[in-house]
C-alpha cells in the first residue's frame, strides 16, 4: 500500500508544487491516485497556508477530494496545528465532516485523549511514532493501542546514510506493535532509503510532498503524483 501525503507542513516557500487550497490538494489527490496511491493524506490549511483543525476548513479540504478519488483520506492532527491539548480534542468533537483515518502523533501531549475522540467518533486513528521520541514506548503501554487502525513508524533522521538504520531500531522497538499494520516511512534525506527498506520488508509506505522534494535520482519532483510513480519503480 502506497499513500501519498500532499502538502504537509509546508507552502509555497519550499515548493510552488506544494498544494495550499481545497481544489489544488484536489487535483493533486487525484493525479496521485492515478499514478498508483491508494489512501491520501492531507494537511487542511487556513487562507495564510498555516495548518489547521478547523471544522470549516477540513469539510471544504475533504469535500473537494472525495469529489475526484474514492479511497481514505486521512489528516493530521499534530500539534503544531492546535498547540492546547484541550482544544484539540474540541476541534475533533466539532468536526462535522469525518476523514476516514487521523494520524496522532503519540509523543505529543494529549495523544491518549485525541485517540479516544476519534475512535468515539469512528475515526480511524494513525499512531504517529517517532524515531528519537518517547511515542513508541508510550503508545505500547496505551490501552487504546489495540484499536488502532495502524502504526505510521516516522522514521525523523534525515541521513541518507543511517536513516535505513535508524528505521531498523525503530521497528524493533515496536515489536509486534500489538498486531497493527505498520506503515513505514522517513523524511526529507531519509525517505528513500526508509521506502526501499519498507518495500523489501512488504510494508505500506507513503511517499508525497510533505517527506521530499526530490526524486530518487536528486532531482526536484514535479508533483506527488510523480514520486508516487518513482515508488512503484524503486
Amino acid at each position: 500500500m502506497i499513500q501519498a501525503c500532499l502538502n504537509g507542513s509546508r507552502g509555497p516557500g519550499d515548493s510552488a508544487a506544494v498544494p495550499m487550497s481545497p481544489g489544488a490538494m484536489a487535483e493533486a489527490a487525484a493525479r496521485a491516485v492515478a499514478a498508483g496511491a491508494s489512501e491520501v493524506h492531507v494537511h487542511p490549511k487556513t487562507p495564510c497556508g498555516d495548518d489547521t483543525l478547523s471544522p470549516r476548513v477540513l469539510a471544504e479540504t475533504l469535500a473537494a477530494i472525495r469529489t475526484v478519488v474514492d479511497v481514505p483520506v486521512g489528516v493530521t492532527t499534530g500539534a503544531w496545528a492546535e498547540p492546547d491539548p484541550v482544544r484539540r480534542v474540541e476541534r475533533v468533537r466539532s468536526w462535522t465532516v469525518l476523514p476516514d483515518h487521523a494520524s496522532v502523533n503519540w509523543h505529543e501531549p494529549g495523544a491518549e485523549e485525541l485517540a479516544a475522540a476519534l475512535l468515539d467518533r469512528g475515526v480511524g486513528v494513525e499512531a504517529g511514532l517517532w524515531s528519537g521520541t518517547d511515542g513508541p514506548d508510550r503508545f505500547l503501554r496505551s490501552p487504546l493501542a489495540p484499536r488502532g487502525l495502524r502504526v505510521l513508524a516516522e522514521v525523523t533522521d534525515p541521513d541518507p546514510a543511517t536513516a535505513e538504520e535508524t528505521a531498523q531500531a525503530l521497528l524493533a522497538a515496536l515489536g509486534s506493535a500489538h498486531g497493527l499494520p505498520v506503515l513505514l516511512h522517513g523524511e526529507e534525506g531519509g525517505t528513500w532509503p526508509v521506502l526501499r527498506l519498507a518495500r523489501r520488508l512488504g510494508l505500506a509506505t507513503r511517499i508525497g510532498l510533505e517527506d521530499t522534494l526530490l526524486l530518487p535520482d536528486g532531482s526536484p519532483a514535479r508533483d506527488t503524483a510523480q514520486l508516487v510513480s518513482a515508488t512503484i519503480s524503486e
